[in-house]
């Protein structure tokens, strides 16, 4: 390669790895941020943006994630029925003790990519389980200790 051209990833060079990461006393932001850049592939020095250049990620114990702050009574999340009047609301609490908890980190991480064909793409490749268990053990998946990247990305409840 001559000096000053610029690399540019092709699809085909892509090897994507899968990581394991236990969100228990994780703040939510944090992980977000670094799931995000995860699966978008900016940890790679290889990384282009018009390629998907990430890696597939498993969370487990969505459930015991924490929101700083008055952030677990105070988030709100909205959606639309598509009828008139019919905009809806839940608390991040009420979403985390609910069904799904595993909606809370998914949200978080969706509204830090894209919104292309390739963000979509992109956010497939997550996988989140509110329990301690998941179905990739035959991928073995890599762990991941984002609580011991920086002191702050883990709190106690």
């Amino acid at each position: 390669m001559l000096a000053g051209n610029t690399y540019s990833a092709k699809p085909s060079e892509v090897d994507a790895k899968w990581y394991l990461i236990d969100a228990e006393g994780l703040v939510l932001g944090r992980l977000a941020a670094i799931v995000a850049n995860m699966l978008r592939g900016k940890h790679k020095p290889m990384f282009t943006p018009h390629i998907d250049c990430g890696d597939h990620i498993v969370i487990v114990n969505a459930e015991k994630v924490v929101l700083t702050g008055n952030k677990r009574k105070d988030k709100t999340y909205y959606w639309h029925t598509g009828y008139p009047g019919g905009i809806k609301n839940r608390t991040a609490e009420q979403l985390l003790i609910g069904p799904f908890p595993d909606r809370v980190i998914h949200k978080a991480v969706e509204r830090m990519l894209p919104k292309t064909k390739l963000g979509r793409k992109q956010i497939g490749k997550l996988k989140i389980y509110a329990g301690g268990s998941h179905p990739h053990e035959a991928q073995s998946p890599q762990v991941l200790d984002i609580g011991k990247m920086n002191q702050k990305n883990k709190r106690s409840v």
